[in-house]
């Protein structure tokens, strides 16, 4: 009976020292783990997430880009790290895709959840200089050519930006796999690979495609969202364009690794919650027209899981699994 005191006393002992040592969090600074190439939009609301949650934290919060295997690599890091809230993730939609192309066996059920921070459409977009002035144009010459002639890129295969124009192509009785594909580290890379001539097409989010639209090196034909952006109002839905309701797109939000306590959890997400209705962070977003979507850590787990499941429906119906 006595050893079980002493059992019980020094257990109480340890739980209160833990819970000292998670109430001190942070005491060091943090790594942000990016999945995707610097110049892209995850990078860019990556590094301005970091940004915010230094001020909210008190300690410095380093973006460290790990690019590689359509965001494998960088999305293995975050599932790896040490559960003690110093390596954290932003990860996207890609995350939800992995099981079902048999690429990876890591999926949303292997990160802590934290917070949802952005919801992008997907653009369907050109070269300045493209031989179709339209989306109809564009779909018409899809349809009317041999599978392959013509290419995208700005994405890994089967990623949300994929998907999203797969879902376009087939809704409009084209044959997704119409299009060739040239995998892609994110959107800055296919844009370079698009006014080099190497591919004809970038779906990538708006804001992504903002440098080259301002260039006056490529052209958007449409967005795949329910209505017109405010920040780019000449550009047409798909619905405007071709009369299909294609929507679709990719999501970012932060996590970290399985069993991350509860306690660092929380206090990271009330820090992002701080960061999401702060006024830099939405005149950020909304100056650049990147979709602004919070929702805390148990509406962001229900988000992840019903996205997964959408994509492996969509995956398993494209025959793109391994």
């Amino acid at each position: 009976m006595r050893n079980m005191s002493r059992l019980l006393a020094a257990a109480a002992i340890m739980a209160a020292f833990a819970g000292s040592a998670n109430a001190a969090y942070p005491e060091r600074p943090l790594t942000l783990i990016v999945p995707w190439a610097a110049g892209g939009g995850t990078d860019a609301i990556g590094r301005m997430i970091a940004q915010g949650l230094q001020e909210e934290l008190g300690q410095p919060v380093n973006v460290v880009n790990r690019t590689g295997a359509g965001g494998i690599v960088g999305h293995k890091e975050m599932v790896d790290a040490e559960p003690d809230g110093y390596t954290i993730g932003f990860a996207t939609a890609e995350l939800g895709t992995y099981r079902a192309m048999g690429t990876s066996e890591i999926s949303p059920a292997d990160v802590t959840p934290i917070a949802l921070m952005n919801f992008d459409a997907a653009a369907f977009s050109v070269r300045a200089d493209s031989e179709w002035a339209t989306l109809a144009d564009a779909l018409a010459a899809i349809k009317a050519a041999p599978a392959g002639t013509y290419k995208a890129s700005g994405f890994p295969v089967g990623a949300g930006y994929h998907l999203a124009l797969s879902g376009l192509l087939t809704d409009n009785d084209i044959d997704p796999k119409a299009i060739a594909v040239v995998p892609s580290q994110g959107a800055a890379p296919g844009f370079q690979e698009l006014v080099s001539g190497g591919v004809e097409i970038v779906p990538s989010s708006l804001p992504e495609a903002a440098p080259m639209l301002e260039s006056n090196l490529v052209r958007t034909l449409a967005v795949l969202a329910p209505e017109r952006l405010p920040a780019y109002p000449d550009v047409p839905t798909a619905i405007e364009a071709v009369g299909t309701q294609s929507v679709g797109g990719s999501w970012r939000g932060v996590v970290g690794p399985a069993d991350l306590p509860p306690e660092i959890a929380e206090r990271l997400e009330a820090a992002l919650q701080a960061v999401a209705e702060s006024e830099a962070y939405i005149s950020f977003m909304d100056g650049r027209s990147f979709g602004r979507q919070w929702l805390p850590a148990a509406e962001f787990a229900e988000f992840m899981a019903t996205a997964e499941e959408s994509a492996t429906a969509s995956i398993e119906k494209l025959g793109l699994g391994q």
